[in-house]
């Protein structure tokens, strides 16, 4: 296919009995799944999805082999579709991308027109590569937040992961936007960056704990994003004001929750699931438009780390252990 080399290298993981093989090979066009679109890319990012794809029982993979990486951000190299021009730089992520068809580990990826976001102006390739899905959902979920009320002045916006990919990002969207932003996180060391970047308090991991096992605790936040899940989502939920609400987008604590039906009865509170991967496309580049404008995160792409795609061994077991902070990008391309 024109615009497309003979050979090209990809992160490929496979399932070999009760394991899953790792690690870079040579791939063809032809290796691609279907599609009007192929993009070259420049950037993805490594998360949590994408380690838990290439482990035996991560329980996300529905293919073998996958080339995982469920963020692609690069420039449009061969296309049948009118609507999306050779040349023109792009995003996609999420749909199928990175689980059940190979994703932006490698430096080509092949997606239907109808996934793919046209680069918003504002926005440099490696900028859309540190927002990626983690800064998309953390801008859905700040989106939410607000479309339900909640405003600047409010009172205190808790975000819990506070130095994960997600929670990184909703922390410097929320500052962006002048909420009073306060940080949960597990790691301490991460105190003293989060207090530099501005937010009014940190709280521990260990907050969450106090008062479990009571229906209500006092009312303290205005709002709340949740990135973690079992281990902090019923926290949240009995300590929120009256008509708060969270937006709970993550599980790396477990999937259980927890609760009773009290904060929801007594105190009107609401949780908004929020969903990054199935989003009708035209919500999704609305949402991307914003991102690059009035959802823009404080200090985009400065808390980063890169690496090629050699590197993803260690870093998609650092993202397992929970050893990662920020956004962790692949350089993939030029």
């Amino acid at each position: 296919m024109a615009g497309i080399p003979d050979g090209f290298d990809a992160f490929v993981a496979e399932v070999d009995g009760d394991r899953v093989l790792r690690g870079v090979r040579r791939l063809a066009p032809g290796d691609l799944p279907p599609g009007e679109v192929t993009i070259r890319v420049a950037w993805s990012g490594v998360n949590y999805k994408d380690a838990l794809a290439t482990v035996a029982d991560g329980k996300v993979a529905r293919i073998s082999p996958l080339v995982p990486g469920i963020d692609i951000v690069g420039t449009v190299a061969a296309s049948d579709d009118p609507a999306v021009v050779v040349g023109e730089e792009v995003v996609a992520h999420g749909y199928e991308i990175g689980v059940s068809r190979h994703g932006g580990f490698a430096a080509y990826a092949r997606v239907p027109a109808g996934w793919v976001v046209p680069l918003p102006s504002g926005l440099s390739a490696r900028d859309a590569a540190a927002v990626g899905t983690a800064g998309y959902t953390a801008a859905d979920s700040v989106a939410a937040l607000e479309a339900r009320g909640l405003a600047p002045g409010d009172g205190p916006v808790l975000v819990t992961g506070a130095s994960g990919g997600v929670g990184g990002v909703a922390v410097r969207i929320l500052l962006a936007r002048g909420h009073e932003t306060w940080a949960m996180t597990g790691k301490p060391a991460a105190a003293d960056r989060l207090r530099a970047l501005g937010v009014a308090g940190v709280v521990g991991r260990e907050e969450a704990a106090a008062g479990e096992g009571r229906a209500l605790g006092p009312e303290r936040w205005a709002g709340a994003v949740d990135c973690v899940g079992a281990a902090t989502l019923p926290y949240i939920l009995r300590t929120l004001r009256r008509d708060a609400a969270v937006a709970a987008s993550g599980n790396a604590s477990g999937p259980a929750l927890a609760t009773t039906v009290f904060p929801f009865i007594l105190r009107g509170v609401a949780l908004l699931g929020i969903d990054s991967s199935q989003v009708p496309i035209a919500n999704r580049r609305a949402l991307w438009g914003r991102i690059a404008a009035d959802l823009r995160p404080v200090g985009l792409g400065d808390d980063t780390t890169e690496f090629g795609l050699d590197g993803l061994p260690d870093a998609l077991d650092a993202v397992l252990a929970g050893r990662a902070e920020g956004r962790w990008l692949v350089r993939v391309g030029g």
